[in-house]
């Protein structure tokens, strides 16, 4: 099959769609949707999160030194999409949207009750990249509901139901079922 060259973009698909909770000291929290998201380290757990410096949220990352990345399951997707569409400048997104803001143990930055798997995390680097800052931030606890939880206290995917963003096609989606597990490429060296 032939291929096209395209314009150079993001077009890495899918990336987590995530919550992110964060609070200025002393000030309301507000949540901001990012689909900038991955993982950049195992040991220390890190995250690394690009966020516009125009962005309410920016400043109040900074201010505070945290943040809580919540990862929401299918049925907020209306209340995921319309945080990445309103300012926190203008309005309160906790109340706005009824999402449950409920205190941690690490950071001052709320959890989100309604997500299954939320990490508190501390900021450890920001760097400016362009567009957007990349924000390096170290996951200081983790918390996941129990009914996302198999017996070994592992998560289970499928009952976490994630949201999946994809860049330049601007659509959300979900993750329908387990197709391996890690280590499955193992026999294609068996066969050499």
């Amino acid at each position: 099959m032939a291929k096209k060259l395209l314009d150079s973009s993001t077009m890495l698909v899918p990336v987590p769609a995530a919550l992110i909770s964060c609070q200025k000291p002393g000030g309301r929290p507000n949540i901001i949707t990012i689909a900038w998201i991955g993982v950049a380290c195992s040991r220390p757990p890190m995250l690394a999160l690009g966020i516009r410096p125009g962005r309410f949220s920016h400043a109040l990352i900074r201010q505070a030194g945290e943040l809580v990345v919540n990862i929401p399951r299918r049925d907020l997707l209306d209340k995921v999409d319309w945080c990445g569409l309103v300012s926190g400048r203008d309005k309160d997104k906790f109340q706005e949207t009824g999402l449950t803001a409920i205190p941690g143990q690490k950071v001052t930055a709320p959890l989100i009750r309604e997500c299954p798997l939320n990490m508190e995390c501390q900021l450890r680097h920001v760097i400016p990249l362009g567009s957007h800052d990349l924000f390096l931030v170290e996951v200081v606890a983790l918390w996941a509901d129990d009914d996302i939880l198999d017996e070994n206290n592992q998560v289970n995917v499928a009952h976490m139901d994630p949201l999946a963003y994809c860049a330049g096609v601007y659509e959300y989606w979900g993750l329908s079922r387990r197709l391996g597990r890690f280590g499955i490429g193992k026999k294609l060296s068996a066969q050499r």
